[in-house]
C-alpha cells in the first residue's frame, strides 16, 4: 500500500525554460542510468526478498518509493522546461517565441530541438515521457533483481553510481540556477543511496562473504582456477601487476596469481546440419 502527497519531495523551480534541457532531463527518467529503471530495480528486488531478516525489504521498499518522486520532480521539471515552447514548425521561428529562438540559435541544431519538441507536443502534450534522451521507451531490460540480496546490493552501488554520473552532467549542462538546485538535491541522494547499499554489503559480511552466492559449496568448483588472473594478451607480455594478481584475495579464502591464458579444450566439431534446417547439402551430407 502506498500513499501520496500531491507536494513535491524538493522543490522544482524554472526561471528560464530551455526545451533542449528539457530533452537531457529525459535521459535522467528514462534513460539506463535513470530514474525508473532504480525505482523498479528497487521495487523488484524487495517483492522477490526472502529472508528472516526483513530490514532490507523493508529499505529496498522505502527507496524505491523516494524514486517515484524522483520521477514527479524530473517529470515537473521537463515539463516547465517546455513552458512557452512552440506549437508548430512555424511558431519556433518566429520571433513571438523569444526563448525557442535562444536555445535553436548558437550550437543547438534547429531540427534536434525541433524533432524532440513535435514528439513531446503530440505524444504528452509538452509533458514529460517515459523515455530517454532519444525518445525511446524504457524497456526494462536494466532492472536488476537477482532474488540473491548481495548481488542486489552490488548492482544496486553500480545503479546508483551510474546515476550519479548523470546527474552531475546534467548538473554541469544546466545553466537554469532552480534546475541546479533541483540535481543538487538528486546528487546528494545518489550519496546517500550508494552509501546504504555499500552498508547493507558491509552487514551482510563484505568481502568475507564472496563469493556470490556464499551458499554454494566451493568445494564443488575448480578451484585451482578461483583465484588465477588469467592474462589474454599477446604471449610473452607480462599481465598487468595489481592488487588483483597477487596476495590475499578478498574474501581471505585464497592467494591471487597470474597466469597466460592457454587453450584447454579441443577445437570444436559439430554434427552435419539437419535435414530440414536450411542449410546447404553440403553441410547436411557428412564427408
Amino acid at each position: 500500500m502506498y500513499f501520496h502527497d500531491k507536494r513535491l519531495q524538493y522543490p522544482v523551480r524554472v526561471e528560464t525554460p530551455d526545451p533542449l534541457f528539457a530533452r537531457q532531463l529525459q535521459q535522467a527518467i528514462g534513460g539506463v542510468e535513470g530514474e525508473i529503471r532504480v525505482c523498479l530495480q528497487y521495487f523488484f528486488q524487495a517483492w522477490g526478498a526472502r529472508g528472516p531478516d526483513t530490514r532490507y525489504r523493508d529499505m529496498l521498499l522505502h527507496t524505491a518509493t523516494e524514486e517515484i518522486g524522483h520521477i514527479e520532480m524530473l517529470a515537473t521539471a521537463v515539463a516547465l522546461n517546455l513552458e512557452n515552447a512552440p506549437l508548430t514548425l512555424q511558431e519556433s521561428a518566429a520571433e513571438a517565441s523569444p526563448v525557442v529562438n535562444a536555445v535553436l540559435g548558437g550550437e543547438r541544431p534547429r531540427h534536434i530541438v525541433e524533432g524532440m519538441l513535435q514528439r513531446h507536443l503530440l505524444s504528452t502534450g509538452l509533458a514529460a515521457m517515459p523515455t530517454n534522451a532519444d525518445g525511446v521507451p524504457f524497456d526494462c531490460s536494466h532492472v536488476y533483481a537477482s532474488g540473491n540480496l548481495a548481488a542486489d546490493m552490488y548492482a544496486n552501488v553500480t545503479a546508483e553510481a551510474t546515476g550519479r554520473t548523470l546527474a552531475v552532467r546534467l548538473y554541469n549542462a544546466a545553466k537554469d540556477p532552480g534546475m541546479r538546485d533541483m540535481l543538487s538535491f538528486l546528487i546528494a541522494r545518489d550519496t546517500m543511496h550508494q552509501q546504504q547499499w555499500l552498508a547493507a554489503i558491509e552487514e551482510m559480511g563484505g568481502a568475507a562473504a564472496l563469493p556470490i552466492p556464499n551458499s554454494f559449496d566451493q568445494g564443488l568448483e575448480r578451484q585451482e582456477f578461483s583465484y588465477v588472473y588469467m592474462a589474454t594478451g599477446t604471449e610473452g607480455v607480462p599481465p598487468p601487476e595489481g592488487r588483483f594478481t597477487a596476495g590475499p584475495s578478498m574474501d581471505g579464502r585464497g592467494q591471487f596469481s597470474a597466469m597466460q591464458a592457454t587453450p584447454m579444450g579441443e577445437a570444436p566439431v559439430l554434427g552435419p546440419a539437419r535435414p530440414g534446417s536450411g542449410a546447404q547439402n553440403e553441410q547436411i551430407k557428412p564427408r
